[in-house]
């Protein structure tokens, strides 16, 4: 339990993942009587004491410890894996009225993609904080010209900014159906260019297919070699 409790002590919702979390008070006496004294102390201390408090989608990822498969749990709680800021991403053709930006058989590309075949690698669990959604023309549908192409908010794109989303995770919903207008930021200060904050995050957990989908009422107006780029941002497992 000692060693345990050092390889967590970063995280403030440690009884979480030590499986402390949620137990009703006898519960939690009965789990301290069963250790000696010196690891009966050290636990309390290490419970009580969490420090600063974490912030943005660091603090949200440390509300869903409980929901984590238990492989990334207990490798988290050996310090075998940490939490970092992340944005996984992929870039598609606006080709037709719809548009999935996740397919099994994508391959990870700098500058197109960072995941293969719409899953996360075996130990990365991801919770979905917020989401990015911009447009941009490239020159032509090369790779290189598609890569270097200019994103920017939907507000020039009205065919795109009057459809829907959605995003699912193991045919759960993250974010059902939803107007694209969302993403249209322009005044407003307080978020980045075409990001979209979740008022409830949740978590996509390894090996899991993503679905994000974008819907189209009309392709009036959608210039040739048009292409989206989605953006998924929040915390990550990552050794």
């Amino acid at each position: 339990m000692l060693g345990l409790l050092e390889g967590i002590e970063e995280y403030n919702n440690q009884g979480a993942l030590l499986g402390l979390d949620g137990m009703d008070d006898g519960e939690l006496l009965g789990a301290l009587r069963r250790m000696n004294p010196i690891q009966r102390i050290k636990t309390i201390n290490k419970l009580s004491n969490t420090g600063a408090a974490s912030r943005g989608s660091r603090a949200e990822m440390e509300k869903f410890f409980a929901e984590l498969p238990a492989h990334i749990k207990e490798g988290l709680v050996r310090g075998e894996l940490r939490l970092a800021d992340s944005t996984i991403y992929s870039i598609k053709a606006v080709n037709s009225k719809t548009i999935k930006l996740f397919e099994t058989q994508d391959d990870k590309e700098i500058g197109l993609r960072n995941v293969s075949n719409a899953k996360l690698p075996k130990n990365q669990a991801f919770l979905v904080s917020g989401i990015f959604l911009l447009a941009g023309v490239s020159a032509d549908g090369t790779k290189d010209k598609i890569i270097s192409t200019e994103f920017k908010g939907l507000e020039n794109f009205n065919s795109i900014a009057n459809g829907e989303f959605s995003l699912k995770s193991n045919k759960k919903q993250i974010v059902p159906e939803t107007g694209n207008v969302v993403f249209k930021t322009t005044g407003n200060k307080n978020v980045p260019v075409g990001y979209y904050k979740l008022a409830n995050p949740r978590l996509i957990h390894d090996d899991i297919l993503i679905e994000m989908t974008i819907e189209l009422g009309s392709m009036d107006g959608i210039a040739a070699n048009t292409y989206i780029y989605a953006g998924l941002h929040g915390t990550i497992t990552t050794p």
